[in-house]
């Protein structure tokens, strides 16, 4: 990005030239994240005046980042919807094929084959666990329920378990 060059997302806030300075190095993937806070930490001013622009760096990058998620929604869907084309078309393709029995044969264009797959044979398992010989499962350790032992440290005090102190984190509205 060049020097007074919004990113492509576009910013929601204007910011001073050494703001602007700061968002640049932020967009360019290339800076080091250390370089970049120690050029915050170089720019004078009050907390305040500090915090603002600090807040405003954030809220610009959130704002890119929403954008950019949602993007990937839309081209995600997309490509989804292209895939499920596809095996459409190649399924409805490989039973006109099989129904007609002209399982291989050769265009100018292409080689069409109707082939068994390689691989192992798909395998189903019946709902039924009970009827499979043990020999067949295989043992796993018993889990934690987080939730039960959260419920019990409310009422009481156990050696193997404990709760730890919320973190901290901070809010810009």
């Amino acid at each position: 990005m060049k020097k007074g060059e919004k990113s492509s997302m576009g910013t929601i806030y204007d910011l001073t030239e050494a703001y602007a300075t700061v968002e640049e190095m932020l967009y360019d993937g290339e800076t080091d994240e250390q370089v970049i806070l120690d050029t915050l930490e170089a720019i004078d001013g009050e907390i305040e005046d500090k915090a603002d622009n600090y807040a405003k760096l954030i809220k610009n990058l959130h704002s890119d980042a929403e954008s950019l998620k949602a993007e990937e929604e839309r081209i995600y869907q997309r490509r989804k919807s292209l895939e499920n084309r596809e095996k459409l078309l190649k399924s409805t393709l490989q039973a006109n094929l099989e129904f007609i029995g002209k399982t291989r044969f050769k265009t100018a264009l292409f080689t069409y084959t109707v082939a068994v797959n390689g691989g192992k044979a798909p395998l189903v398992i019946t709902d039924n666990l009970g009827d499979i010989p043990g020999k067949f499962l295989i043992p796993q350790p018993p889990k934690v329920d987080t939730e039960a032992v959260r419920t019990l440290l409310e009422t009481k005090e156990v050696e193997w378990a404990h709760l730890e102190p919320r973190g901290t984190s901070l809010r810009i509205r």
